[in-house]
């Protein structure tokens, strides 16, 4: 004879799946952050989509143009080695001030942000601008 095994089915609240270590905690994010998503699109922060928002209304107006999210911009080294890509939450040409910016949408200025944005000046001459 072989034995069988019985399976039943168990149902358990989420609060007592954690508690019996079968369901993992959310992991809460370093900077008490709530990502949020907008048309598709998955912003870190409801700053952010806030932001961009406020961007999508701006260039329907006619206001700013050529709106780039998540930008990329290699910072290289005086002999042409990459350093590090420093990616920004938006670029784009505000027709009002006539120039290029550069947003990041922040809560904390870690001390990575501070180095990345003062390499940028340096290299790229660009002003990084930040949105609280």
């Amino acid at each position: 004879m072989t034995e069988r095994t019985v399976h039943t089915a168990i149902r358990l609240s989420a609060a007592e799946a954690r508690q019996t270590g079968i369901l993992k905690p959310k992991k809460r994010a370093k900077y008490r952050n709530v990502s949020v998503t907008v048309d598709g699109i998955r912003f870190a922060s409801k700053r952010e989509a806030a932001y961009y928002g406020e961007l999508k209304q701006r260039e329907k107006a006619g206001e700013v143009g050529g709106v780039e999210l998540q930008p990329r911009f290699p910072l290289l080294g005086h002999k042409g080695e990459l350093i590090c890509t420093y990616v920004a939450d938006f670029a784009f040409w505000d027709q009002r001030e006539d120039r290029f910016r550069v947003i990041d949408v922040k809560g904390v200025e870690t001390e990575a942000f501070k180095l990345k944005r003062r390499m940028m000046r340096a290299l790229k001459g660009i002003e990084v601008e930040v949105v609280k």
